[in-house]
């Protein structure tokens, strides 16, 4: 049994350690011809390379690469990274936020900025529990008739489990919900909508929260929701039909791929042990897509490992992560049931976000009962919400909503018309469902197509948050609903 000894370190003298050093950031565009190095150094802390990939994530920035180093302390991170159009950052005022968020003023930007999709007058509704059609357009029905204004939303769903996050506010007057009786009264009626065609003992929960200041980020906080519902349960484990050693688990969509390793799309861990320096090699190859990097470092951070070295690289549609990893102990992953656990968590990380279905944009009037409008619509049309982030802009609603049928397959075009034509706003079918493997895109090949459909409305709720930041709390004004 290896023991490993760690010197305490007090926590006031770790803030005193962080005034003295704080983070500092190069932006270099003079190094690469096609993207910008985001150099960051820093005395180091648990958590802040998470907090760096999630301002660089909510910014729409994509990572191509990455090098990480924080052992002994220190912290000195490389990224490779363009904007969603594949071009260097020459923005200044996005250069700016970049510096502002990383840098000396991090805290004080943390305890201001809103999570995504929310402002901070709002009430947090959170729901996990089984997915089923029509699910997300009950609870909205639900909360319109309990006189609760939606201000926005985001949905996940994952290995036949669901999880939103709902931001609500008081109809009446547009302030938070505090009263305990009217907290309790929206709680039960959800409670029974989501209850419904569950089986007995089945996991559910239904959570109505006042936010606050500095509270987990959004995306986060949905990983986390996911991972207490336990979609990662059904990940499968084998190695025995893969090139690899017997270390690895994998995972397709459904599928174990037998080919050969650059034509599997699946998700694949490798953890192994390095004696000569005590850290656990934890290796990722998964099918590349945007915030994959926030995604893969949220969840190590949940399950209390701490990053010390890392090398991400993309090539093609396939991304490979490789992380030097102890516990917060500071033991490496000792145990087969301890890496069974973070191979599944891994893998269910990297696949919750996988888009299925076609990709609606919607831009709309911002009007009375928007977001139940557009889910009845959905459902009875057939089509059943795999994934969806709705917020507004100015007047106007603008989300992103990805829908199958009810046998699992894209909606046909006269579906689509008649989508658009009762819900009587731009409607843009942007690109069908990744789900497969033939259909994989890489973050390059993402932003070739961007090009493609740079006149089409889109929403990002990275950038309409930074472009606003000095008016954040004006912006994400209500949904009507």
């Amino acid at each position: 049994m290896d023991i490993t000894y760690r010197p305490y370190i007090d926590p006031d003298f770790e803030v005193l350690i962080e005034r003295i050093h704080p983070p500092r950031v190069c932006i270099d565009n003079d190094t690469y011809p096609d993207c910008t190095l985001v150099k960051v150094d820093s005395a180091n802390k648990q958590g802040m390379l998470l907090d760096i990939v999630q301002v660089l994530t909510d910014l729409d920035l994509v990572i191509s690469k990455s090098y990480i180093s924080s052992d002994g302390g220190w912290l000195m991170d490389v990224f490779h990274a363009t904007d969603q159009q594949g071009n260097k950052i020459t923005d200044e005022s996005l250069i700016h936020n970049i510096e502002e968020g990383i840098c000396a003023s991090r805290r004080a930007y943390r305890e201001i900025r809103p999570s995504t999709l929310m402002s901070i007058e709002n009430t947090a509704l959170e729901v996990t529990g089984m997915d089923r059609p029509g699910l997300m357009s009950e609870m909205s029905a639900v909360l319109v008739e309990l006189g609760c204004r939606i201000s926005a939303a985001m949905v996940w769903t994952h290995n036949s489990r669901a999880a939103c996050i709902i931001y609500v506010e008081d109809d009446s007057n547009g302030k938070p919900i505090t009263d305990p009786c009217r907290v309790a009264q929206v709680q039960a009626q959800l409670e029974n909508v989501v209850e419904a065609h569950h089986y007995d003992n089945e996991r559910r929960s239904v959570r109505l929260t006042a936010t606050v200041p500095g509270q987990t980020h959004t995306e986060r906080r949905l990983h986390q929701l996911m991972v207490a519902d336990g979609d990662y349960e059904m990940c499968s484990c084998c190695g025995s039909d893969c090139d690899h050693d017997d270390d690895v688990y994998y995972i397709g969509h459904g599928s174990r791929y037998k080919t050969q390793k650059k034509e599997c799309y699946g998700t694949h861990v490798k953890i192994e042990k390095c004696n000569e320096t005590g850290y656990s090699i934890v290796t990722v190859r998964s099918r590349d897509r945007p915030k994959l990097l926030f995604d893969t470092v949220c969840t190590l951070t949940d399950m209390q490992y701490i990053v010390f070295h890392a090398a991400i690289s993309s090539k093609e549609s396939i991304a490979v992560q490789e992380y030097y990893v102890r516990h917060r102990s500071g033991r490496p992953l000792d145990s087969e049931d301890e890496k069974h656990l973070v191979t599944q968590c891994l893998i269910a990380a990297t696949e919750r976000r996988i888009s299925h279905g076609l990709k609606l944009d919607i831009c709309t009037e911002n009007r009375t009962g928007l977001l139940s409008d557009i889910t009845r619509v959905f459902r009875e049309n057939g089509l059943s919400i795999t994934r969806a982030e709705i917020g507004t802009r100015g007047e106007r609603a603008v989300g992103t909503f990805y829908v199958k049928d009810t046998s699992g397959q894209n909606a046909n075009p006269e579906t689509l018309e008649t989508v658009r034509r009762e819900i009587g706003s731009t409607v843009v079918a942007v690109n069908k469902s990744l789900s497969s493997p033939s259909q994989a895109t890489t973050s390059r090949t993402s932003r070739n197509n961007s090009r493609e459909i740079q006149e089409r409305p889109r929403f990002s709720l990275g950038s309409l948050l930074w472009s606003h930041l000095e008016r954040i709390s004006s912006n994400f004004r209500p949904i009507k609903s």
